[in-house]
């Protein structure tokens, strides 16, 4: 794995927010898988800047998201659609035909989770997955436990991932215990992975993901299998890390022979 130690959250967001528009830059037709919550936001917000300032364009980009509540449709406004219209399509000159999202709403939601397998497959697979990470290791909605290897199912959330995401709902308001997710060996079938993750929160799960063992206690640790993974942290997510200055001169003198190479 890359590791990346920045500053803090703005710095974490532009790095992450460069990688994506290099991509498009080089690819225009890419397909990119996306993810929700808080640490994606101002990456998606470099990515419509660029758009606007006509660096970039979506209009041959087809996107997969991670997951999404089961139970909910794509208007409901805490639904995983709702969030990526809101916060990126709307946005962006984006054919929101070809913007997809697991179906929450799905009448058959076991045979709906293939099929989102096999429109991942026939639009050539992702070429690059954005990730956020939960506190307790997990990536989209796989929880501990989950396995190493599975494919897009539907999960049960734990408690703590439920408590996490109650401060997005009303009180009273009904919050799903359940999700569509891309599986892990999902994940790891994109050709590049890119994982956010900010603030003090996140330590001790970004310490298991990169020194741990490989395990399902740690969903994220399934990264190290990746040959093309890249950690985008900044100061405090990295705090729990054994060596932070080790990682720091490694990707120093990566970015030094990327640039000798031209890269």
């Amino acid at each position: 794995m890359q590791i990346v130690i920045l500053k803090d959250s703005a710095s974490v967001a532009e790095y992450g927010a460069n990688i994506f528009i290099k991509q498009l830059q080089k690819k225009a037709d890419s397909v990119l898988g996306l993810a929700t919550g808080s640490t994606p936001v101002s990456l998606y917000q470099g990515l419509i800047a660029a758009n606007k300032a006509k660096q970039i364009s979506f209009n041959q980009v087809t996107t997969f998201n991670l997951d999404e509540y089961l139970g909910l449709e794509g208007t409901h406004p805490q639904s995983y659609r709702y969030f990526m219209n809101e916060q990126l399509f709307d946005h962006v000159d984006i054919d929101k035909a070809q913007t997809f999202v697991p179906p929450g709403d799905a009448e058959n939601p076991i045979a709906a989770c293939q099929g989102y397998e096999d429109q991942i497959k026939a639009a050539g697979g992702i070429d690059i997955q954005l990730l956020g990470i939960g506190r307790n290791g997990h990536i989209g909605f796989n929880e501990p436990s989950s396995g190493l290897m599975s494919r897009t199912r539907v999960k049960t959330l734990t408690k703590a991932t439920i408590d996490d995401n109650a401060r997005f709902f009303e009180a009273g308001e009904y919050q799903p215990h359940l999700s569509i997710t891309m599986g892990i060996g999902t994940i790891l079938d994109a050709k590049k992975v890119v994982l956010l993750a900010t603030g003090e929160a996140k330590a001790d799960a970004i310490k298991a993901t990169v020194e741990g063992a490989l395990t399902a206690a740690c969903p994220a640790s399934a990264l190290q299998l990746h040959q093309d993974a890249v950690l985008v942290i900044d100061e405090a997510a990295a705090s729990k890390l054994t060596d932070s200055d080790f990682y720091k001169h490694i990707e120093a003198e990566n970015q030094k022979l990327m640039a000798r190479l031209g890269l």
